[in-house]
């Protein structure tokens, strides 16, 4: 399934190719409208999420593994189950210390991870 499938109600997770976006980091884009977006992301142990920012609100669970996160000027450890709140255009990135996945939900969607190059 190609990364155009905004709106589709059911989006089947085996149909959905990871593509790499850093080194040791892939995201899977999943389900998504206009106002909402799900994207997984799966980190080997030391690949980094470099320091961004966005203009999008960005919720972050952490499904399994351990990160060292920066959100603003905190820097903190989490791990499987905790929970992130980015808030629109606050300075972000994590180090991963033990491979892991995470989920995280934009709003709006972000129309930069759909484009085609992207």
């Amino acid at each position: 399934m190609e990364k155009q499938h905004k709106g589709t109600v059911w989006v089947p997770y085996a149909e959905i190719e990871a593509e790499q976006v850093a080194l040791g980091v892939q995201r899977r884009i999943l389900a998504y409208g206009e106002n909402a977006m799900c994207v997984e992301n799966t980190f080997e142990t030391g690949s980094v999420g470099a320091m961004h920012h966005h203009p999008h609100t960005q919720v972050t669970y952490i499904v399994s593994g351990k990160f060292r996160f920066t959100i603003g000027d905190e820097v903190r450890e989490v791990g499987a189950g905790d929970t992130l709140l980015k808030e629109n255009g606050v300075e972000h990135g994590c180090v991963c210390l033990e491979e892991g996945v995470m989920l995280d939900f934009f709003s709006p969607m972000r129309e930069d991870f759909v484009k085609e190059g992207k």
